[in-house]
């Protein structure tokens, strides 16, 4: 493999693998905070790639409805917590699993009947539209680079709030122990629900800014789904931390599994969640 092609795939692997990893942290979130098994994640993921393709036609600005979408699922996130969510957070984890999983059927559902069966395409905003040339014959999409730069700055932003605010604080020692947090004085009840809407609103701020690049179709939130279950596996449910190494591992083996070995590139992603999980079974990190 050439020193280009090499670059361009390995651009690809880590952008990919920051795409994954915005997906899991909202997952590894909800699973490691509220001990909730949603399902239901990768609905959201397809849920923003189809505000993308509605509001960008609405605002004629891809900028205006990221921003307008974000703002939108994150008030969903909030009422489907209060609506649902919340009524199994004491329940079995199977509860949970019949619960957003027969939220899926829905959102499937409402998805046909809303903007229908069709695949649509988003247009890429003429700023980002360019490509950065590495060789004579091989350049790089600036848009990707975007993306790319968006999932750090969402991952900076979420360690920040993680790890340095007293929201944070309270989140943490939500997780850490819900009855002393609640005897604190603290409602673990709207901490629960922030962290839910958070989880919701990064899948369709991931599925929105991925849009104009995998086109948006029906059924795209189930193959997001599996993958992020991959990398929380690895990384160990409930740890960030893991989930962005898992997320960058996973990006870069599936990249050059389907460069270098195509014939067995699909099984190469669990290959490695079964080796990992052959070496450390709760995953890279603990909670």
């Amino acid at each position: 493999m050439e020193l280009s092609s090499f670059l361009i795939q390995l651009l690809n692997g880590v952008q990919y693998g920051l795409l994954l990893f915005m997906l899991a942290a909202g997952l590894t979130l909800v699973f490691g905070i509220m001990d909730v098994v949603n399902l239901a994640h990768g609905s959201f993921y397809m849920l923003g790639a189809y505000l993308a393709y509605s509001l960008s036609s609405t605002f004629d600005s891809l900028a205006l409805a990221i921003v307008a979408g974000a703002f939108m699922s994150v008030v969903f996130g909030l009422l489907l917590e209060w609506l649902l969510i919340r009524h199994v957070y004491q329940r079995d984890h199977l509860d949970q699993v019949l619960l957003t999983f027969g939220l899926i059927y829905i959102f499937e559902e409402l998805r046909s009947i809303v903007w229908g069966d069709d695949v649509h395409g988003v247009k890429i905003p003429e700023l980002f539209s360019a490509s950065i040339p590495l060789t004579e014959n091989m350049s790089y999409p600036i848009y990707r680079l975007f993306m790319s730069g968006i999932c750090v700055a969402l991952a900076i932003a979420l360690y920040l709030l993680i790890s340095k605010t007293r929201l944070g604080m309270k989140i943490r020692a939500g997780a850490f122990n819900r009855d002393m947090t609640e005897a604190l004085g603290i409602n673990i009840k709207l901490i629960h629900a922030f962290v839910f809407a958070l989880g919701v609103g990064l899948a369709a701020v991931v599925g929105m800014i991925a849009a104009p690049v995998s086109s948006v179709y029906p059924g795209m939130g189930m193959p997001v789904l599996i993958m992020c279950f991959v990398v929380v596996v690895i990384g160990g449910i409930g740890s960030v931390r893991g989930a962005l190494i898992a997320a960058l591992l996973v990006g870069l083996v599936d990249t050059f599994g389907k460069v270098l070995l195509p014939q067995v590139a699909s099984m190469l992603v669990y290959a490695l969640m079964a080796a990992v999980l052959l070496w450390k079974p709760e995953g890279l990190f603990k909670k």
